[in-house]
């Protein structure tokens, strides 16, 4: 074992090749011992070698320093075997870090074997640093990759529910809202072990690339020349490959993905922060601002109307093969025994500005006209002073406003800005049964606690009600199913009907379980509501009911699509022959052909079809 040590007036370059030099057994990779305190520290060894250290030195090293010393000695081959192990591991970390798609759909073994130009980049400067800052920029890279890498298993899970990418300025406030849905759905023990995980796997991700990154760049620097005869073969090779668009499969060779990916990222960055401005100016757009209360929505004085949103239910639920035949029975049913009871409809379909989740901005697109299509939007709408659909029929003095919202089971301060005159939540609808995973309140009971609370009541003046039916959440596992109404009760029959349900873990297993279940899901909200509107529904119901988006890419597989299905049920004729130049499908179910408008268009085509011109 050599211990000669280089003058310490030799450049940098000339004592690392003298270290390898010394040390002809080193296969150009650090022994684990070496390894584990290079890396954490993010320093070289002083003389470029692993094993030159004088007798001195390694008196002075702590005792675990020593057995490791004296395991590399009694067993070589071993301690070889493990440095190379783990130099292997720490390229293999850095090349799928570098590589990784931020989409599950696009990792794929081609995925793999390209040449990244970031990575090329990087070879060559810390290769080209003097020793100090190529240590700090080792550090400081493994670090920024471990975030990139970080950043697209984030994305990963927004393609997966909200099909997009994860937006740095906006969704924050979303990270709340999963936690709550893990609690609601696996309980609080589920909850704390995701978190928990969670936080493992990104502490994790961190240390190690950074550890990797600065391994690497130690042995790059220790056999210097091949590093940069290796750099400057894979950057002649990335210009090739890119020139000449060499592809494996579909896939490109030469690749500069996480330049791309982060030039996206911050573009999106400078995007939202643009976005408010150019909401505001929308905002301050509005038709019917200047219109007299007295001139607002008289097409339909005296009449009760019921702006209804069903959960996820979107046009898949309509239109795909393994869903459409069951969908379009339950259809085709409300339809004739609504008609039976005297109940024209009429169904087209709207554009929702989000996908998967985010029920609250489609609620707010759909009632202000205007596309909120982010929290950053929500948060100006609902400190503003636009009107809705619900402040303009307040603001007419003919209507009692309410809202059924059993999805809320905190403080919704958001709830004043819509102008409802009461507010029915979770707490304040007379149930006492269980929740059904993140549904606190079965469709069908929130119907009838309507109906005692509001509908029902005698000598009553006409209402408008927004109503949320929340039984099609995800996870459709467990779901309710339609009983008797008069065995409603309290809501304690639904722990019997629970017990009999799904469980949510088992049924995440398969995709097909899934969008089995997704399915009954809808089917028990539309048979809620349109049975509500048989056994209660007289000459003066007007009904509007829609999906508020489309459901998670499990149940979508694969389809982008962002339209959801809306309907108008109408006992008195004349409700829908002002609506009759709209061109919507006669029954529940819109054809495929349908007028297609975005959400935010449906206030003011309403407003205008049912105000004095109308």
């Amino acid at each position: 074992m050599s211990h000669h040590t280089p003058s310490r007036h030799l450049p940098d370059t000339d004592r690392e090749a003298d270290t390898a030099a010394a040390d002809p057994a080193d296969d150009g990779t650090e022994p684990a011992a070496v390894a584990t305190e290079t890396a954490a520290t993010g320093a070289e060894p002083r003389d470029g070698s692993d094993t030159g250290t004088d007798a001195a030195a390694t008196a002075r090293k702590p005792g675990r320093w020593r057995v490791w010393r004296g395991w590399r000695a009694r067993y070589p081959r071993a301690s070889r075997g493990l440095s190379v192990g783990t130099t292997v591991l720490a390229g293999a970390l850095v090349v799928v870090a570098l590589l990784l798609p931020n989409r599950v759909e696009r990792i794929e073994f081609a995925s793999f074997v390209r040449i990244p130009a970031e990575g090329v980049l990087l070879a060559g400067l810390l290769l080209a640093l003097p020793p100090k800052p190529r240590r700090i920029m080792a550090v400081v890279s493994g670090v920024f990759l471990g975030l990139v890498t970080v950043l697209k298993f984030v994305d990963m899970g927004f393609y997966q529910v909200l099909a997009r990418p994860f937006d740095l300025v906006l969704d924050w406030i979303l990270i709340e809202n999963a936690t709550d849905f893990l609690r609601e759905t696996f309980g609080r023990t589920g909850q704390v072990l995701v978190v928990i995980g969670v936080i493992v796997l990104f502490v994790a991700v961190l240390v190690l690339t950074t550890l990797a990154v600065v391994r690497l760049t130690n042995l790059m620097v220790r056999h210097r020349p091949v590093a940069a005869r290796t750099t400057l073969i894979l950057g002649t090779a990335w210009i090739t490959c890119m020139t000449l668009g060499v592809q494996v499969g579909t896939v490109p060779i030469a690749t500069k993905g996480n330049a791309e990916f982060l030039g996206n990222r911050v573009e999106q960055v400078r995007a939202g922060l643009k976005d408010a401005r150019v909401f505001r100016k929308q905002a301050a757009v509005d038709a019917f601002a200047k219109t007299p209360p007295d001139q607002l929505l008289t097409g339909l004085r005296g009449k009760d109307v019921l702006f209804t949103f069903i959960e996820s239910y979107g046009r898949v639920a309509i239109d795909d093969p393994a869903m459409a035949k069951q969908t379009d029975a339950v259809l085709k049913e409300g339809t004739g025994r609504l008609k039976a009871a005297g109940f024209e409809s009429r169904s087209g379909w709207l554009q929702s500005p989000v996908t998967g989740a985010g029920s609250w901005l489609a609620h707010s697109t759909f009632l202000s006209g205007l596309w909120i299509k982010n929290q950053q939007r929500y948060r100006s709408l609902t400190t503003s002073d636009r009107m809705t659909l619900t402040k303009y029929f307040g603001k007419t003095g003919a209507w009692r406003t309410v809202g059924v919202v059993p999805g809320v089971r905190r403080a919704w301060p958001e709830g004043k800005y819509f102008g409802l005159d009461h507010i029915y939540d979770s707490e304040h609808l007379g149930y006492h049964g269980p929740y059904f995973s993140w549904t606190p309140v079965p469709d069908q009971f929130s119907m009838e606690a309507f109906q005692r609370l509001e509908h029902g009541k005698k000598d009553r003046e006409p209402i408008m009600a927004e109503i949320i039916l929340a039984s099609s959440h995800n996870p459709w596992s467990p779901i309710a199913h339609m009983i008797d109404w008069e065995d409603l009760g309290d809501g304690s029959v639904f722990h019997r009907i629970k017990k009999e349900g799904t469980n949510p873990t088992e049924v995440w297993k398969d995709p097909e379980k899934v969008r089995a279940e997704y399915r009954k899901a809808i089917e028990y909200s539309i048979r809620s509501l349109t049975e509500w509107v048989e056994r209660y529904g007289d000459e003066d119901t007007v009904l509007v009911f829609l999906g508020d988006h489309q459901p998670v890419p499990t149940v979508t597989a694969g389809d982008t699509g962002k339209d959801v299905p809306v309907t108008i049920v109408a006992h008195d004729k004349k409700v829908l022959d002002r609506v009759a130049d709209w061109g919507w499908t006669d029954g529940l179910k819109p054809a495929p052909d349908a007028p297609r408008w975005g959400m935010d268009k449906f206030r003011d085509r309403f407003m205008t079809a049912y105000g004095p011109r109308g």
